[in-house]
C-alpha cells in the first residue's frame, strides 16, 4: 500500500507518529551543545625546543637543522617550516588531511627523543594543535587612581574563583608586578676582592638548604629517627649579615650588604596593561575542549557580576573584551531569527497566493516539523547546533515547503475534477509523489559530495549538507503523509471549476502565447539564453575572489612598533597618544592597551617596541557603521599620531581563518642566503611603488641591534673556559639569577634576585668588565676572552621545507579583493626578475583559497553527476535528465547580478551557495518534464503537452520558487551579528533562482522539443505541388485539431489560412478516442468521432486527391500509426496497473 494511501486511511497512527517525532526533536534540541563553527580539524603540530642563552644562528645549527632533517622522514607529512629565534626552536608539521595526528604522534616523539641535541639544549617538546588553546575570553580588571601592585592580589584571587568555574580550563594572566629581594652588586667591591656574581650567588644558596642527615636510633623508644639539616634565614637583615668572604689574617668579613645593596622591591616591568588608560591586568581565561562554549561563557559571567558584587572586590571593575560565547549566541540568535523570519514570509506568500486559510496551514506543518525532527538527527548524529547548521535550516526553509506545495496544488487540481476530497488526495499525491522524490533527491545529492570533501571545505561545510538534506527528507515525509491525510479531512469539492477559470485569466492566455512563440522561434530563444549566459559568466569572472566574507565582530586592532631596541617608555609615550585618539570615540565601548607584549588569541611577543590596543566597539545595533568603514574613517588619524612609529589599523576577526584581513602573504625561498635578501629586496621596492598596497612587511625587517661578542677561543683555552661557560656567565648578568626564596614571618616568599645595577648593563665598556670565574679558581674580565662589536640580527631565522624562507605580508586597500590583490603582487614579482632559483609560494588566505577552490571545483563536478544519476533512475530515461541538466546554467546570470547589486566579490561561501543551486534550480525543471510526460500518455501531443505542462505546473513552480526566495530574504539581509558568513550564500540563492526559474519556463520546452522526435523537425517545410509550403507544425496542429476539440482546430484553420495550403493539404485521418481510460484522458477530449471530413472518401477512408501528395501523407501515415501502437502499449500498461 502506498504511504499517502496508509496515512489517509490511518489518520491517528500518523498524528502519533508525528508527535513522537517532534517530542524527539524539542528534548533533542535541550541537548544540542552551541558552537560559533563546526570542529575544524587542522592536521598540524609543533616541536618546540628551548636553548637558553644560544643566538639565531646557533639555535638554527644545533636545534633546528638536526630535528628538521629527522623530521622530515614522517610519513604524511606535507610541509615543514621552522622558525628560530634567540633561545628557542619551533618546527610546524602540517599534513595532509588524510593523515590523524593521533596515528603518527609516536613517531614524532620517538623521533625526537632520538636526535642528538646539545646537553644545554630542553628537552623538544611535542603540541598538537587544539583550538581550546586560544582564550575563549578575554577581559580586563582594573582599579583607578591605584597602582597594579594595590590590586593585584585581589585579581590573583578573582582569577581562582572564576578558574572554579565548570568548564574552564585555565586562567592565565598578564600585567602583574610581582615583588622580589633584589641584591644589587656594587662592581667595585667585587672586582677588589676578585668575587663575581656567581660567589654572592653561592653563598645565597648555601645558606638555606633542607638536606637530609641519615637515621639514627633511639632506643628508649624502640625505633630509629630520619635526621635533616636546615638552614634557612628569616629576615632581611639576616640575608644582609651573610658572610661572602674573611680575611684570614685580620678576621674581617665581607657580607651581602657589602657587596651589594639589598631591598625589597618589584620586578622590572616588561609588559604593561591598561584598561581605558586605567592601569589593569588582563585575564585569558582557556575553555575545556569539551566544553559546551556558549554555556560556559554565560556561567563564567554570572560569576564575574557575582564575584564583583563581593566587598573583597568592591574597588575593581572587569571589561569583557572578548566573548566568544556572546558572539556565538548573538549569531544564532541572528541566524535563528532568519529562519523564522523566512517562514513567516513564506507563510504570507501562500496566503497570498491560496486566497484561502485552510491550505496555507496545512503547507505550513512542514516548516515547524521539519526543523524539530532534523534535531532528532542532529542528537544522534553527534551535530551540533552552530552556524552552518543553523544557516542550513534557514537557507532550506523556503524549500521545506516546496514539496507540500506541489502535492496541495495536484490535489486541488484534482478536487477541481469533481472527485471526492479523499480521492482527490489519493490521486494527487501519487501523481506527482515521483517527481517530488526525485526532486528531493537531487537536491539532497548536490550535498553528498561535500560530505566526502576532505579539509577545510569538508568540515566547514560537512555539517550544512547534512542539516539541509536532514530537513528536506523530512519535508518529503510530511508531503506525503501528513499533508494529504489533512487535505482528505478539511478541503472541499471547489463549486466551480477553479483549473478552467485559472486558464481563461489574461497572465494565464498570455503564457500560453508566450510559450508558442519560443517554440515557434526557438533559434531566436536559445540565441538570447546564449548572450545572456555569456554576459553573467563574463561579469563573474572580473568579479574579485575572497576567502570568506568579512565578519564584523565590532572589535579592531591598533598595532604600534618602534624601532629594535627602543625603550618600553618610549612605546608607552606612543600609546598614550593613540588611547587619547581612540577615546573621543562614541563608536568606542572600551580598549586595552598592552605594552611590550601581547597574548591577543593565544599567540604571544615580547618586547619593548611593541604594542597593540584592542578596541571594543559598541553593539552593532546601537551605530551607524560597521567595525570596517569606521576603521577607514579614523585609521589616518590615529597612524598619524607619531611619526617615529609605525601604526596600522585593522579589524580583529578573533573567530575567522587564515591570516590578517586584507593581508596577502607570500614567501621567497632561496637556499643561497645572500641571493634571497637580494631578491627581497628587489620585491619589496616593486611593491611600494603600488599604489593600492598600504605597507609591506616582511621578516628581514625586524632586525635588531646587538652585541655581538666573539669567543677568544686561544685566550679562553688559556683561561680553561669554554665557549658555553662564558655564554653562562654573559646571561647570568643581563638576566639577573635568582639565590632562591626569602619567605619572612606573615609574608607571602618571594625570589631573591642576584644582579648587577642598570649602569653596568646600559654601558658597553662596564658590562665588558665583569669578572667571570675561570678553571683555576681565578677571575678573567669578560673583555679578555671576547671581542666585542656592534651588530644587528634578524631576530627569527624562517626555513621552509628545510631551506632559507622570507615571509611577506602585503596590507592592501580595504576596496580590493584578494584575488585583485594577488594578481598585483604576482605583476611586482614579475617586474622585480627574480632568479630561476628564488621560488615565489603564495600562502596566507590566498593559499588556503587555492587548495579551497580545488575541492569545490570537485564538489560541484560530483554533485552535478549525482543530480543526473538521480534523473536518470527516476525517470528511466538518459534523454529527459539531460533536458533537466540545461536548467542549471540559467542562474548565472541571476548570480552575477546579486553579487554585482550587494557589491560582494566572489568566495567559499558563494561557490558553496551555487552549488546549492545546482540542486535547487533542477526541481521546477523535473516538475515540469515530469508533467508534460505524463501529458504526453494521456494522448496529448508534444506541443500540447509542453503548452498545457507550462500553464498547469506556471503555479506551482513560481510558488515552490517564489517561497525558497522569501524564506532565504531575511538571511540574504543580513540582520545581526554573525549572519555575515553565510550572507551571501542567501544572495546568490535568491539571485540564481530568480533568473533560472523564468528562464526555465521558456529554455526547457524549447530544449524538449528539439529532442522529442515528433517536433524536434516542427519547422521543416513540405513544398505542395504549386510551390507553396507547409510546416510540420501545422501538420502536427492538424492532427491535434481532430484529437483535441475546436480550440486546436481553430488554431490550425487560422494557420492554414494564413499559408493559403488547405486547398493543397490533405488532413490526417481522425483517431478514435473512446478507448482511452477516464483517469488519462485529458479534459478537453471529445469522445464522439467527427465527422467526415468531405475530402475523404467514406468508404475507405483514403484520401480523394493524394496524388499530388503521397510522400507528405506516407509520412504522417507512419506518424499515426506509431502513436496507435504507442496508445495500444499505455493501455495495455494501465490495464496492468488497474488489475
Amino acid at each position: 500500500m502506498k504511504l499517502w494511501k496508509f496515512s489517509i486511511r490511518r489518520p491517528k497512527f500518523t498524528i502519533v507518529i508525528m508527535t513522537l517525532l517532534l517530542l524527539l526533536g524539542s528534548v533533542s534540541l535541550t541537548r544540542l551543545p552551541v558552537q560559533l563553527l563546526p570542529d575544524i580539524e587542522a592536521p598540524a603540530a609543533a616541536v618546540v625546543t628551548s636553548y637558553p642563552g644560544a643566538g639565531p644562528s646557533e639555535v638554527l645549527s644545533d636545534v633546528t637543522e638536526p630535528l628538521e632533517n629527522d623530521l622530515s622522514d614522517i610519513s604524511g607529512l606535507s610541509q615543514l617550516t621552522s622558525q628560530t629565534e634567540e633561545g628557542s626552536s619551533i618546527i610546524i608539521m602540517e599534513f595532509g588531511y588524510s593523515t590523524s595526528i593521533d596515528d603518527v604522534e609516536n613517531d614524532i616523539i620517538s623521533t625526537i627523543n632520538q636526535t642528538e641535541l646539545p646537553d644545554e639544549a630542553g628537552q623538544p617538546a611535542f603540541l598538537q594543535f587544539d583550538p581550546s588553546m586560544f582564550p575563549s575570553m578575554q577581559l580586563a580588571v582594573a582599579s583607578s587612581d591605584e597602582e597594579v601592585t594595590a590590586f593585584q592580589d585581589d585579581v590573583a584571587d578573582l582569577q581562582q574563583e572564576l578558574s572554579r568555574v565548570p568548564g574552564v580550563a585555565s586562567v592565565d594572566e598578564s600585567g602583574r608586578i610581582d615583588e622580589v629581594y633584589d641584591v644589587v652588586l656594587d662592581t667595585d667591591v667585587l672586582q677588589n676582592n676578585n668575587l663575581t656574581q656567581e660567589d654572592i650567588v653561592n653563598v645565597i644558596q648555601g645558606s638555606q638548604m633542607s638536606l637530609p642527615g641519615g637515621t639514627i636510633v633511639n632506643e628508649d623508644e624502640g625505633e630509629t629517627i630520619t635526621t635533616r639539616l636546615l638552614s634557612e634565614i628569616s629576615s632581611l637583615e639576616e640575608l644582609e649579615d651573610l658572610v661572602v668572604t674573611e680575611d684570614p689574617e685580620t678576621g674581617e668579613t665581607l657580607t651581602i650588604s657589602d657587596a651589594g645593596e639589598v631591598a625589597q622591591t618589584t620586578e622590572d616591568q616588561d609588559v604593561i596593561t591598561r584598561l581605558n588608560q586605567d592601569n589593569s591586568i588582563q585575564l585569558d581565561v582557556m575553555f575545556e575542549s569539551e566544553a559546551d562554549t556558549s554555556e560556559t561563557a554565560s556561567l563564567l559571567r554570572d560569576e564575574i557580576d557575582d564575584q564583583l558584587e563581593e566587598d573583597d572586590f568592591s574597588d575593581l571593575n572587569a571589561a569583557v573584551l572578548y566573548d566568544e560565547g556572546e558572539f556565538i549566541d548573538e549569531a544564532i540568535s541572528s541566524v535563528m531569527l532568519s529562519l523564522i523570519g523566512g517562514g513567516i514570509l513564506a507563510m504570507v506568500l501562500l496566503f497570498a497566493f491560496l486566497r484561502n486559510l485552510k491550505t496555507p496551514l496545512i503547507i505550513g506543518i512542514a516548516i515547524p516539523f521539519s526543523v524539530i525532527a532534523t534535531f532528532a538527527l542532529f542528537f544522534f548524529t553527534d551535530i551540533t547546533l552552530n552556524i552552518m547548521t543553523i544557516g542550513g535550516l534557514a537557507l532550506g526553509i523556503g524549500m521545506l515547503v516546496d514539496n507540500s506545495i506541489v502535492v496541495i496544488e495536484n490535489i486541488y487540481r484534482h478536487l477541481s475534477m469533481g472527485k471526492t476530497p479523499r480521492e482527490a488526495a489519493a490521486d494527487g499525491t501519487g501523481e506527482v509523489a515521483g517527481a517530488i522524490t526525485a526532486s528531493t533527491l537531487t537536491t539532497a545529492s548536490v550535498f553528498l559530495p561535500i560530505v566526502f570533501v576532505t579539509g577545510f571545505v569538508g568540515d566547514l561545510f560537512a555539517p550544512l549538507a547534512i542539516t539541509v538534506s536532514f530537513s528536506l527528507f523530512a519535508s518529503l515525509f510530511v508531503a506525503v503523509t501528513v499533508v494529504p491525510m489533512i487535505a482528505s479531512r478539511i478541503l472541499r469539492t471547489p463549486e466551480s471549476n477553479l483549473e478552467a477559470a485559472r486558464k481563461e485569466k489574461w497572465y494565464m492566455k498570455r503564457l500560453a502565447g508566450a510559450t508558442k512563440w519560443t517554440l515557434r522561434y526557438r533559434l531566436v530563444v536559445i540565441l538570447i539564453t546564449l548572450i545572456t549566459l555569456g554576459v553573467g559568466a563574463a561579469g563573474l569572472a572580473v568579479t574579485g575572489v575572497n576567502l570568506l566574507p568579512d565578519s564584523d565582530e565590532g572589535t579592531f586592532l591598533v598595532e604600534i612598533e618602534h624601532e629594535e631596541g627602543t625603550l618600553l617608555t618610549r612605546t608607552e609615550e606612543t600609546v598614550a597618544a593613540v588611547e587619547d585618539e581612540i577615546d573621543g570615540y562614541d563608536e568606542v565601548e572600551s580598549y586595552l592597551s598592552t605594552i611590550g607584549s601581547s597574548s591577543a588569541q593565544g599567540g604571544v611577543t615580547s618586547s619593548t617596541n611593541t604594542a597593540e590596543v584592542i578596541v571594543t566597539m559598541v553593539d552593532a545595533a546601537d551605530r551607524d557603521v560597521t567595525s570596517f568603514n569606521f576603521i577607514e574613517e579614523i585609521e589616518s588619524d590615529i597612524e598619524s599620531v607619531d611619526e617615529e612609529a609605525e601604526i596600522t589599523v585593522q579589524a580583529f576577526a578573533q573567530a575567522g581563518f587564515g591570516g590578517d584581513p586584507n593581508t596577502f602573504s607570500f614567501s621567497l625561498q632561496d637556499e643561497d642566503n645572500d641571493r634571497l635578501e637580494e631578491a627581497v629586496a628587489d620585491v619589496v621596492t616593486e611593491l611600494e611603488d603600488v599604489d593600492d598596497f598600504r605597507n609591506v612587511e616582511t621578516t628581514l625587517d625586524a632586525t635588531s641591534p646587538e652585541l655581538q661578542l666573539t669567543v677568544d677561543r686561544e685566550a679562553a683555552r688559556e683561561q680553561g673556559l669554554a665557549p658555553a661557560q662564558i655564554g653562562a656567565s654573559v646571561l647570568d648578568a643581563t638576566n639577573g639569577v635568582t639565590a632562591g626564596t626569602l619567605e619572612l614571618e606573615g609574608e607571602d616568599a618571594l625570589p631573591v634576585n642576584v644582579r648587577y645595577p642598570d649602569d653596568v648593563l646600559s654601558s658597553q665598556q662596564a658590562f665588558q668588565n665583569i669578572l667571570i670565574p675561570d678553571q683555576q679558581g681565578g677571575f678573567v674580565e669578560l673583555s679578555e676572552v671576547t671581542e666585542a662589536e656592534e651588530g644587528s640580527a634578524p631576530p627569527t631565522i624562517n626555513r621552509a621545507d628545510q631551506e632559507p624562507t622570507v615571509d611577506v605580508d602585503v596590507r592592501y586597500a580595504a576596496d580590493l579583493t584578494l584575488q585583485e590583490a594577488g594578481v598585483m603582487v604576482q605583476d611586482a614579482v614579475d617586474d622585480a626578475g627574480l632568479s630561476s632559483n628564488t621560488e615565489y609560494i603564495v600562502g596566507g588566505d590566498q593559499e588556503l583559497l587555492d587548495d579551497v577552490l580545488g575541492e569545490i571545483a570537485l564538489a560541484f563536478v560530483l554533485g552535478l553527476t549525482f543530480i543526473y544519476l538521480v534523473m536518470v533512475a527516476q525517470f528511466e530515461s538518459f534523454k529527459y535528465p539531460f533536458i533537466v541538466m540545461f536548467t542549471v546554467p540559467l542562474f548565472i546570470i541571476g548570480v552575477m547580478l546579486s553579487l554585482t547589486v550587494t557589491q560582494n566579490p566572489l568566495s567559499v561561501m558563494v561557490f558553496i551557495g551555487i552549488i546549492v543551486l545546482a540542486g535547487i534550480v533542477v526541481n521546477n525543471a523535473i516538475v515540469l518534464v515530469d508533467y508534460i510526460n505524463q501529458l504526453k500518455e494521456r494522448g496529448y501531443t508534444t506541443p500540447e503537452a509542453i503548452e498545457t505542462g507550462v500553464q498547469d505546473r506556471v503555479r506551482p513552480i513560481l510558488i515552490t520558487a517564489l517561497t525558497t526566495i522569501l524564506g532565504v530574504v531575511p538571511l540574504a539581509a543580513g540582520f545581526g551579528e554573525g549572519t555575515e558568513l553565510i550572507q551571501p550564500m542567501g544572495i546568490v540563492i535568491i539571485g540564481g533562482l530568480i533568473s533560472s526559474t523564468f528562464l526555465t519556463l521558456f529554455v526547457i520546452p524549447v530544449v524538449y522539443s528539439f529532442f522529442d522526435k515528433t517536433t524536434r523537425n516542427m519547422n521543416k517545410k513540405y513544398m505542395t505541388p504549386d510551390g507553396r509550403f507547409i510546416y510540420q507544425r501545422d501538420i502536427i496542429a492538424q492532427q491535434s485539431s481532430y484529437e483535441g476539440g475546436e480550440s486546436s482546430a481553430a488554431s490550425y484553420d487560422t494557420r492554414s489560412e494564413q499559408r493559403g495550403t488547405e486547398e493543397y493539404y490533405t488532413p490526417l485521418l481522425p483517431e478514435e478516442k473512446a478507448d482511452v481510460p477516464e483517469e488519462k484522458r485529458r479534459p478537453d477530449q471529445e469522445l464522439p468521432r467527427p465527422e467526415a471530413d468531405p475530402r475523404v472518401n467514406a468508404d475507405d477512408n483514403v484520401p480523394a486527391n493524394r496524388s499530388g501528395e503521397e510522400d507528405i501523407v506516407d509520412e504522417m501515415e507512419q506518424l499515426l500509426q506509431r502513436m496507435k501502437e504507442k496508445r495500444r502499449q499505455n493501455d495495455d500498461t494501465n490495464n496492468d496497473r488497474n488489475e
